[in-house]
């Protein structure tokens, strides 16, 4: 029996929850696969879609990967520091960047559908 929309969200934010670090759709299929073999890649594709439409996970653009929101980004701009070291993110509330942002895309007539700012460092277990 095929899963509903819904339901087929909660369970990868299920598995996204479940880890510390972020998860490629492959390794977020792999964990799905375990209770549900007929799984297939464009399904978890189209599921992280939604969820990220939804603001409900974030893909890191730069490393392929994808975590859950932590937080609520309703006029904001979630900003995801990213350890170098450890692979943990940090994900925090940029709502004073906001209108920074979109002065400079004013500039050249852009108007940005999402924003995201990806830091990449250390975090300070990895800094020591």
């Amino acid at each position: 029996m095929r899963k509903r929309a819904t339901a087929r969200q909660d369970d990868v934010l299920s598995v996204l929850n479940a880890y510390d670090k972020p998860m490629t759709a492959y390794q977020i299929l792999e964990q799905l696969q375990a209770t549900e073999p007929d799984i297939a890649p464009p399904t978890v594709y189209r599921t992280l879609s939604a969820l990220t439409d939804q603001g409900r996970a974030h893909k890191l653009e730069s490393i392929k990967a994808f975590v859950p929101c932590r937080c609520s980004h309703a006029e904001s701009v979630p900003v995801l520091a990213i350890c170098e070291g450890c692979g943990t993110v940090d994900e925090h509330d940029g709502s004073g960047l906001l209108p920074t942002l979109t002065k400079l895309t004013d500039q050249s007539a852009f108007r940005a559908e999402r924003h995201i700012v990806e830091i990449h460092g250390l975090c300070g277990a990895c800094a020591t």
